[in-house]
């Protein structure tokens, strides 16, 4: 059967909160499922050439409640247990974040042919390195769940920049709260570095001295900090990101004619002629984990590339490290890519 038509054996690994829509696991972030842009399990089973066939979690609720929920029975406490059971077409990876390279390698070297890992990448550059060269060897897909790259009013942005809707970029600011530049902060840096077009090529910031406790375990830390990062093409991003911040979340891309604000669900172009005008957001859309999922169909069916590879999630992974690598250095300037001992550094991103 040709690819464009077979049906595609899924599983996911991680059966917590967007892994599977476990309540249970938000009640401990005080999150809501119902808040989340979509969950892997959900978006797995909405399309129509894809199959969940099984589930893995550590957790013997998770397990049991993700079985309720999906009607999927087949659940591994152990999840190289259900790659050697299980053939396997695609995985959602959503467990905490040191466990992705080890799984990402091992799904590659299953046969599995694509996996959507949960953002960050990895938790040192290293280890991003060689789950990329992985997938390159045995052929997998490999797509990070950077949800900006899918979501359409994020594409829609990026699109109005390229027209040159603001004029020419001069800067960007950026801005969030709870710090986290682990977590959230490769979120932000991935997409400014969609909307802009351009790669980070330095980074100089400090970290915060407030570091909230993670629920996931006193051995995470990641802390928010401020700071500056140079892309290609000179244009300067400045990000303010410390764990006691109250605004919430936005970017800001100032060019020549304009700017255009970036909040959660709302985008605005305001010219300095004094214009104004709201870029209009679609609310009976799919999720963007479903809208990831069917590109990583398309990628199957059709070998083309996610719209955000292993190298975008490096890239802002690489970011994030950038900031811990000038902390250490008092705020010096830090080149990208990084090189050397620091390719081995670990952020401890839960």
């Amino acid at each position: 059967m040709a690819d464009r038509q077979m049906v595609f054996r899924a599983a996911v690994i991680g059966l917590g909160f967007i892994g599977a829509a476990d309540q249970v696991s938000g009640d401990a972030i005080g999150q809501q499922v119902r808040n989340l842009d979509g969950t892997h399990a959900q978006a797995l089973q909405a399309h129509p050439r894809v199959e969940l066939v099984a589930g893995s979690s550590r957790d013997e609720g998770r397990r049991e409640r993700f079985s309720e929920r999906t009607g999927c029975r087949n659940t591994y406490a152990d999840w190289r247990e259900m790659l050697a059971a299980e053939q396997l077409d695609i995985v959602s990876i959503a467990t905490n974040s040191p466990h992705h390279a080890e799984i990402t390698i091992a799904c590659a070297a299953a046969g599995v042919r694509a996996v959507l890992c949960e953002k960050p990448i990895t938790t040192r550059l290293s280890d991003a390195d060689r789950a990329i060269e992985a997938c390159k060897q045995h052929g997998t897909v490999l797509a990070i769940n950077h949800l900006r790259r899918w979501n359409p009013m994020w594409i829609t942005v990026r699109d109005e920049l390229a027209s040159g809707a603001i004029g020419d970029i001069e800067h960007l600011t950026a801005h969030w709260t709870s710090g986290r530049l682990g977590n959230i902060g490769t979120h932000v840096f991935d997409a400014c570095r969609m909307l802009l077009g351009a790669d980070p090529v330095a980074v100089s910031g400090r970290l915060g001295p407030v570091v909230p406790p993670d629920c996931r375990g006193p051995q995470f830390r990641d802390p928010g900090g401020w700071g500056i990062v140079e892309f290609s093409g000179g244009v300067k991003g400045y990000v303010h990101a410390a764990a006691e911040a109250r605004a919430p979340i936005r970017v800001c891309i100032v060019g020549s004619e304009g700017q255009l604000t970036v909040r959660r669900d709302e985008a605005r172009v305001e010219l300095w002629s004094g214009q104004r005008r709201e870029i209009p957001v679609k609310t009976d859309r799919p999720t963007s984990l479903e809208l990831a999922v069917r590109d990583l169909v398309d990628c199957i069916s059709h070998g083309t590339q996610p719209a955000c590879t292993g190298e975008d999630g490096r890239a802002a992974l690489e970011v994030t490290i950038g900031f811990h690598v000038s902390d250490r250095l008092n705020g010096a300037w830090i080149p990208l890519p990084i090189s050397g001992d620091d390719r081995h550094y670990e952020v401890q991103i839960g």
